[in-house]
């Protein structure tokens, strides 16, 4: 029979159960599920990250290296040489200035294309979410339609329209570009987000006779930093990335990064320079990468904020 015996020491109580039986719980095991899954995930993860580990070894190697064959192994002389020549001296064409020239031109079609889609989409989102708009319903239909619209059907149409605007082949037509072809999507995003927003605030702010901009400027902008930052992140690497609509839209002075590096892949003299086209590559991704790096926190706080679900 189970007894419990009670002592005194330094003033604390202590008990202890005599004749009671203790069962250890077993350590659980890795169960074959797990090991399938991680196994799986082994093999995705490789999948992207050997081709990359690649890239990067080979980038820091001299060419007499890379003529041995051995792709996986590290250099034996680490130099920055490509990474300068891809920067300031790779040819795309005739022009040997380095793929800085399209950096500068990426950079020139961002900020305009960020201004436009983001403003446009979160003011159409606004009125769709929070204001009784006339054929609202079939409107958000066909800009759900109009989503799924591959670029190739609209290219030429998308060339009239900015030839007509005259703004065919500069930064701004690429950037008008980006931004109509981004408008279904986000203002579907920034509308499943406001719809969140309680309709009490809203007819607070009606009652205080707040007017559609002023309701918009002072009240849904100022709670909209998780949602800004979902959409700033994927517009950034869309645009950065973005290869077809700068080479359609661009001029020969305003081509983005990705079609300079294009360029510099096909553009040999006498051999091919793969540590240079390696370095130029990594040189393209490492600013959607940092961008990433810095706000991807707050991706994951707009996400679970709201951003895709209504």
């Amino acid at each position: 029979m189970t007894t419990i015996v009670e002592r005194s020491m330094g003033g604390q109580r202590e008990a202890a159960v005599e004749g009671a039986v203790y069962f250890p719980r077993k350590k659980r095991g890795i169960s074959p599920r797990s090991i399938a899954i991680i196994a799986f995930l082994t093999i995705c993860a490789a999948f992207f990250c050997v081709p990359l580990y690649v890239i990067i070894i080979t980038s820091f190697k001299t060419m007499d290296q890379i003529r041995q064959g051995e792709i996986f192994a590290l250099p034996t002389t680490w130099t920055l040489d490509a990474w300068w020549t891809a920067w300031d001296k790779a040819c795309s064409g005739m022009n040997c200035s380095g793929i800085k020239v399209g950096f500068v031109n990426s950079l020139e079609i961002l900020f305009p294309s960020l201004a436009l889609s983001l403003a446009l989409s979160s003011v159409t989102g606004y009125a769709l979410a929070l204001w009784n708009v006339k054929w609202a319903g079939t409107f958000l239909f066909l800009l759900f339609m109009c989503a799924f619209v591959p670029f190739q059907i609209i290219m030429i149409p998308l060339i009239i329209l900015t030839s007509g605007l005259r703004v065919y082949g500069t930064i701004w037509g690429i950037a008008i570009v980006h931004a109509v072809l981004a408008m279904p999507i986000l203002t579907l995003i920034f509308r499943n987000y406001y719809k969140g927003i309680p309709q009490e605030i809203m007819s607070a702010a009606l009652m205080d006779s707040g007017s559609f901009w002023k309701i918009f400027l002072h009240i849904i902008l100022p709670m909209s930093g998780n949602i800004m930052i979902v959409v700033l992140i994927l517009q950034i690497t869309s645009i950065w990335n973005d290869f077809l609509i700068g080479l359609t839209y661009g001029g020969l002075g305003t081509q983005p990064m990705t079609v300079i590096l294009a360029n510099v892949v096909i553009t040999s003299t006498g051999e091919v320079s793969y540590n240079q086209n390696m370095a130029a590559a990594l040189l393209t991704a490492i600013p959607p990468l940092v961008i990433y790096f810095v706000l991807g926190k707050f991706f994951v706080q707009g996400v679970t904020a709201g951003a895709i679900k209504g």
